[in-house]
């Protein structure tokens, strides 16, 4: 068997590797090196355990020969990666009726009885594949025993096979066959497998864990599962068999002296001392946190398993920052050991992943983390409750740009509608604001303040709801959360990646409260800075109406003169809080009709504020609907037919680089143009820009740089880059609405089939949350080769929402873009993200390996 590499006893140096047998396999065989008490174990490579599938067994007389006679077996699933799963274990192969005769006089007839009740029933089970009811009822006595094995002969038509080998051959059948089934296979692949994944088997002798002295078994692991701290954890049962501690309640034993009940260091201290010295041992040689699954027979104790410890997303963070602290590791491998997208559940409040979950619905998760709050249905509601210091939960059709106070004010954002780019979405991962959208399981009905939940449960408002954002689940109540985590081990994790990466990382921030959010996670300046949310502040919001009903060009800027010492404010705070650091501001995008109120109601209000006749309101509404907005008089149209409105903002940014720069460096503002779509659109508002950027000169008799771009969000501008570029120092891909335009889809409604469409696979992931490389990649391709083209060394970047995801930033740094931006709650999963891509390129073999880490990164999201 040692010369067999394919069903082998597990040596010091047995031919065994974990991408042939297993990572289970070949863990086992280096705590046989490491010298620890580990049971005689033979393993199956993924070749023989697929041969068994197809109906060729290997010699199982001679497997079982390489163990004591009489010793009981268990056979383990080893798959390469622990996370893709596999068939149950299967425990005391071997147990028959003679066996039971035997251990009666050893260990008693209850426990004799009890262990061949317990195969019988997983044999039954999982081997026979027979009606678990006949066998999950029975008790694990004598008497179940008997009730169990006329059951399984009158189900069978022949009685309970007594032969270990012909028991061991029907497991080995049974879980090779369990790994190829349908469902298997689909649950590894959303887990991330490939499709060709293997499986391994390990048989292992089973060491009795009842008998005289203190026997059991129980799970020993070094470090707490939550925070990631130093915590001796685990459960331990006299008694008992594999991880039954886990389930035992206060029958189990703590494993340190504790306060709350009887320890296993109290009753078997060597043991237990033995077992840490084992656990640090397999920390420090198998470089990882590992659960340790032992056994104590008569006060000896022998190591079943080690498996990577289970961590929540904080405690991946701390555990991997301690073992490069502990150099076990190093630094580099620290940053590759977490998965980008876990950082998000340590920037927001989470779920307790022990709270009890209510689920009332799922939706889009569309902003991540978790918040309880009162239903409120208008944003004049959340504001209201926000004055009263009421966590609210702002419930919506769908929201606009007029909601955004309301969001604001709100602890969390539910709609009905929409999809992973829509506004609420967008708005809320900007503000880190919890966010579901295309809730339609849910019936919204508005007017009456109330939804219905599938169950038929009612909710009004006043209720109370938690919105999980990361899950996508609406929660009934109000369930236990955890907090933020940007600790010590965050932030030397951040700043490794730094060190490594080498695309930029840049934010989207709006506000400055958003700036000082992505100056807090370290971006490398603003992206995106989308100007148009400046104006829904109350006293905005009506002057924008005024000029809006202005009648010639001149009244447009005489209202639009009120605006300015208001816009440059905002700027002035951008620009100091960024200090040092780009900031990238995009020219008014939105189509004005978005302005006006669309009630009567609102209607009404707006004819009082501004003294005209109401009908004059409502005529002027209808004159500015479109059947299409979002293809319509928005974005750079606006600026070429109503240019007042560009002027206004350049100047605002003029006069506040002007004012920023008196007591720091000197700011560089860069302008962006929005949706351009031709090199003569670029030409006319540039002309007005450089004009209003002299006469700020004049007037103010000092000097300053700025730097004028374009955003790329139609086909066209990508086709037509070259000419574009001539007049840019700049482009940055609006993959939002260039995802939205190459496919003709709105971002705002494909969240209601968009799901059927990845589950029939029309689309292999949602085009507006992972890049679509195929077709929008290439126009991207296409746009940045051109653009160099027109202007070597043009600065290239994607602003999207793209530019948070790490498959995107993959694409984006092997096209050789500049820098990504991003919602400032995505900056540290860019950054993360980046370090990583950087570490697989210095790394070699750069295609094969960075695919590998985006089908890994793929199937966690999955997950």
């Amino acid at each position: 068997m040692q010369n067999n590499p394919h069903v082998t006893l597990i040596t010091p140096k047995a031919q065994m590797d974990t991408a042939t047998h297993g990572g289970r396999a070949k863990c086992l065989q280096r705590l046989v090196r490491l010298d620890l008490p580990v049971p005689l174990t033979v393993a199956l490579s993924f070749d023989a355990v697929r041969k068994i599938a197809e109906g060729e067994m290997p010699d199982v007389a001679e497997i079982v020969g390489q163990f004591p006679p009489d010793t009981l077996l268990c056979v383990r699933p080893s798959s390469e990666d622990p996370d893709w799963g596999g068939p149950g274990a299967v425990l005391n192969i071997g147990m028959n009726a003679a066996r039971q005769r035997e251990l009666s006089q050893s260990l008693g007839k209850e426990a004799a009885a009890a262990i061949y009740a317990r195969f019988v029933q997983s044999y039954a089970v999982h081997v026979a594949r027979l009606d678990p009811d006949e066998f999950d009822d029975a008790t694990q006595d004598g008497a179940g025993l008997e009730a169990m094995l006329r059951a399984y002969e009158d189900e069978t038509d022949e009685p309970f096979p007594q032969d270990p080998r012909e028991q061991l051959s029907a497991v080995l059948r049974s879980m090779a066959r369990a790994w190829d089934g349908t469902s298997a296979r689909l649950l590894r692949q959303a887990k991330g497998a490939p499709a060709d994944a293997g499986l391994g088997l390990v048989v292992q002798q089973m060491i009795p864990s009842f008998g005289q002295g203190e026997c059991g078994s129980g799970v020993l692991q070094l470090v707490n599962v939550v925070t990631g701290l130093p915590q001796i954890t685990g459960r331990y049962l006299s008694q008992s068999q594999h991880r039954e501690a886990l389930g035992a309640g206060a029958a189990a034993l703590y494993l340190e002296r504790d306060a709350r009940g009887p320890s296993l260091e109290d009753v078997a201290p060597e043991a237990f001392a033995q077992l840490k010295a084992h656990a640090a041992l397999m920390r420090e040689k198998l470089r990882e946190e590992m659960q340790v699954e032992f056994v104590i027979r008569s006060g000896e104790v022998h190591i079943l398993d080690g498996v990577r410890v289970a961590r929540s997303s904080r405690a991946a963070v701390r555990i991997a920052v301690r073992l490069a602290e502990d150099q076990i590791i190093t630094p580099q491998e620290a940053l590759m050991r977490v998965e980008p997208n876990q950082l998000t559940e340590l920037l927001h409040r989470q779920v307790d992943p022990t709270a009890p979950r209510d689920v009332l619905a799922t939706g889009i998760a569309a902003s991540p983390g978790a918040a309880t709050g009162r239903i409120v249905f208008t944003a004049s509601e959340a504001q209201a409750s926000a004055a009263r210091r009421e966590p609210c939960v702002l419930v919506r059709r769908e929201t606009s740009p007029e909601d955004i106070r309301g969001m604001h004010a709100s602890v969390a954002v539910l709609t009905e509608r929409g999809g992973i780019t829509s506004h609420a979405a967008v708005i809320g991962r900007g503000m880190g604001l919890p966010c579901i959208v295309g809730a339609s399981a849910l019936q919204f009905d508005i007017p009456n303040q109330q939804i219905k939940a599938p169950d038929g449960r009612i909710l009004r408002a006043g209720d109370t709801i938690t919105i999980d954002g990361t899950k996508g689940q609406v929660l009934a109540g109000a369930p236990a959360m955890l907090e933020a985590a940007l600790d010590d081990a965050f932030q030397t994790l951040m700043g490794w990646a730094d060190a490594e990466r080498d695309i930029g990382i840049r934010a989207n921030a709006d506000t400055p409260e958003d700036a000082q959010t992505a100056r807090n996670f370290n971006a490398g300046g603003i992206g995106l800075c989308r100007t148009e949310h400046m104006f829904f502040e109350p006293a905005r919001l009506i002057v924008m109406r005024e000029m809006i009903f202005a009648d010639s060009p001149a009244g447009r800027a005489a209202v639009l003169e009120r605006l300015l010492p208001m816009q440059r404010d905002d700027f002035v705070q951008l620009f100091r809080i960024m200090e040092g650091q780009p900031v990238c501001i995009r020219l008014f995008d939105p189509p004005l009709h978005e302005f006006l109120p669309t009630s009567r109601s609102g209607q009404r209000e707006l004819a009082e504020a501004l003294g005209i006749p109401i009908s004059d309101v409502t005529r002027r509404v209808a004159e500015m609907a479109e059947y299409n907005p979002m293809l319509g008089l928005r974005g750079v149209r606006l600026g070429v037919t109503v240019p007042e409105i560009y002027d206004m903002q350049a100047r605002a940014i003029f006069e506040a680089t002007l004012e920023a720069s008196k007591n720091g460096a000197p700011v560089v503002p860069e302008i962006m143009i929005p949706l351009v779509s031709a090199k003569r659109e670029v030409e006319l508002v540039k002309a007005r820009v450089d004009a209003v950027a002299a006469a700020v000169r004049g007037e103010k008799r000092r000097d300053f740089d700025y730097r004028l771009g374009v955003m790329m969000e139609t086909p066209r501008a990508a086709l037509r880059a070259n000419d574009i570029a001539a007049h840019a120092d700049f482009m940055s891909f609006g993959t939002n609405d260039l995802t939205q335009m190459t496919y003709g889809l709105s971002r705002d409604d494909a969240g209601r089939f968009m799901s059927t469409y990845v589950q029939k696979g029309v689309f292999r992931e949602d085009p507006f949350h992972v890049l679509d490389q195929e077709g929008v990649g290439e126009l991207l391709k296409l746009g940045a080769e051109r653009g160099r083209a027109g202007r070597p060394g043009i600065t290239l970047s994607i602003c999207g929402e793209h530019g948070g995801n790490p498959e995107s930033i993959a694409f984006c740094r092997e096209v050789g873009f500049d820098y990504v931006s991003c919602s400032p709650f995505r900056v540290p999963v860019a950054r993360l993200a980046a370090a990583q891509l950087a570490i697989h390129h210095k790394m070699g073999d750069q295609k094969s390996s960075i695919a590998q880490m985006l089908w890994k990164w793929r199937g966690r999201a999955r997950k």
